[in-house]
């Protein structure tokens, strides 16, 4: 079995209102050092955005998701910060902020799949389980 190393995540949530405090989580961006890894997965559910703050428009807000998408992956479209070293990378998107994009504070955990581990938190605290599919619906 390989050694597990340390890793840091933050949970990415849009607050349509930041007065309300009300938000949806809409990602989760993983570091670790020691294996060398940072990954995002990001995916913003129109829904679930409508459900909660009915005048924002989606087509707003996916642009700055994905600027955090480009700078997470080191894309040149995230500008200068994508050229960041990993850590210097991830400590910008998970610095605390009051605008419509804020990540959660910064938990930590042991793994040895850091890929299946980002799946395993986007799973759990993005995703939204709808139960089963009727297919008469």
């Amino acid at each position: 079995m390989p050694a597990r190393s340390d890793f840091q995540y933050t949970i990415i949530r849009v607050v349509p209102r930041v007065e309300r405090g009300e938000c949806i989580n809409v990602g989760v961006v993983l570091f670790s050092r020691q294996l060398r890894f940072l990954g995002s997965r990001i995916e913003l559910d129109p829904v679930r955005l409508k459900a909660l703050s009915p005048g924002v428009d989606p087509a707003s807000i996916q642009p700055h998701l994905d600027a955090i998408q480009a700078v997470i992956d080191g894309d040149p479209a995230g500008g200068p910060v994508a050229r960041l070293a990993p850590s210097e990378r991830f400590g910008w998107v998970a610095a605390i902020s009051s605008t419509v994009i804020q990540p959660s504070e910064v938990h930590t955990g042991l793994t040895d799949d850091p890929p299946g581990t980002l799946r395993h938190l986007f799973d759990a605290l993005v995703t939204v389980d709808r139960g089963p599919v009727d297919a008469e619906t």
